[in-house]
C-alpha cells in the first residue's frame, strides 16, 4: 500500500531546539527527547566535538557547517539551510534542528523555517535553550533588573541612530564583526572597525570607562572569558567572533520629580482611603 502526499504531509513536522552554550551541561529534557525522536536531524552548533556528542543521540545528524564560506552571505548561506530543513519535512519526516545556545536568538533561518512550515500546514514549534546571555548573567554576575540592561548587535548600534542609556547596562553582541556590512566575513573585522564603533560610544561614555569582554565557555573543560578594558583599549585587544562586550552604567539614574510627586501621592490617597474605612 502506497502513501499519499496528504498523509506524507500530516507525518511531516518540525522542532527547532537549543543545545545550550555549554556541552552536555544545558540540554533540556525535552529537547533532547526531539533529538532522540527525529527521522532526522540538522545541527549548526560551534564545535565539531559537540556534534559528534549530538550524534549518539540520533545517528542520523547532518551538519550544517559546511554551507558557511568565506565571502559567502551568510543569508544565502541561510536560505540553503532553510531549504534542506522543509525539503526533509516535505518528505513527511520528523525534523529536528539544533542550534547552539537558544534556538531563537541572532537566528533568522529557525524563525524562518517554523512561519514556512506553519504556513504549508506542518506542525512546527521551538524550545527554549539556554543562551550566551544567560550565561553571561551567571558568569560575570549582572542583574539585569538592577539598572536595567539594553541589547544592541554591534553593527546595527553602530551603524543606525540607536539611543542607549548609559545610567544601565549595555551589551553589545557580534562585535568581532562590527561593521561588517556584507554578510560574508567568517573572521573578525579588526581593529579600525572597532575604534569606529569605539568613536560611537565615546558620545555616551568617557573613554577610561571599563567594559568587558566576554565569551562564554562552550565546554566544560573551558572558562569563560571575562577580560576588563578600558574603552579606548578596545581597538587593540583581540577580539573574536563569538565575543560580547558589556558596559557597565556609567552615571547614576537620574529621578524624575514630577512622576514621584504623583505616585507619592497615589500613596497618600491610599492611605487616606484606608484610614477611612478602618
Amino acid at each position: 500500500m502506497t502513501t499519499s502526499t496528504s498523509e506524507k504531509t500530516q507525518r511531516g513536522s518540525l522542532s527547532v531546539v537549543g543545545m545550550g552554550m555549554t556541552l552536555g551541561s544545558h540540554l533540556t529534557p525535552i529537547s533532547r527527547s526531539s533529538i532522540e525522536q527525529a527521522d532526522v536531524v540538522f545541527a549548526a552548533l560551534s564545535d565539531n566535538l559537540v556534534e559528534e556528542w549530538l550524534k549518539r543521540m540520533n545517528p542520523d545528524m547532518r551538519s550544517l557547517q559546511g554551507y558557511y564560506a568565506e565571502g559567502k552571505s551568510r543569508m544565502q548561506t541561510y536560505r540553503e539551510w532553510l531549504e534542506v530543513i522543509m525539503a526533509e519535512v516535505r518528505a513527511g519526516k520528523r525534523v529536528c534542528v539544533v542550534f547552539y545556545g537558544h534556538p531563537g536568538i541572532f537566528a533568522w533561518t529557525p524563525h524562518m523555517a517554523i512561519e514556512t512550515a506553519r504556513a504549508e500546514g506542518f506542525a512546527a514549534h521551538m524550545e527554549a535553550g539556554v543562551s550566551s546571555e544567560d550565561c553571561l548573567y551567571a558568569d560575570v554576575g549582572i542583574d539585569p533588573g538592577r539598572f536595567g540592561c539594553q541589547h544592541f548587535e554591534a553593527s546595527q548600534f553602530m551603524l543606525y541612530d540607536r539611543q542607549l542609556d548609559n545610567a544601565g547596562y549595555v551589551i553589545l553582541w557580534q562585535v568581532g564583526l562590527v561593521g561588517d556590512t556584507t554578510l560574508a566575513r567568517l573572521s573578525p573585522t579588526g581593529a579600525a572597525y572597532r575604534q569606529v564603533l569605539v568613536d560611537r560610544l565615546q558620545r555616551d561614555y568617557p573613554l577610561d570607562h571599563e567594559v568587558i569582554v566576554y565569551r562564554c565557555a562552550t565546554l566544560p573543560i573551558d572558562a569563560p572569558r571575562i577580560d576588563r578594558v578600558a574603552l579606548r583599549d578596545l581597538p587593540a585587544i583581540e577580539v573574536t567572533v563569538a565575543d560580547t562586550i558589556i558596559l557597565p552604567p556609567a552615571r547614576e539614574m537620574r529621578p524624575v520629580p514630577e512622576v514621584w510627586a504623583r505616585v507619592k501621592a497615589l500613596d497618600e490617597e491610599q492611605i487616606d482611603r484606608h484610614a477611612t474605612v478602618t
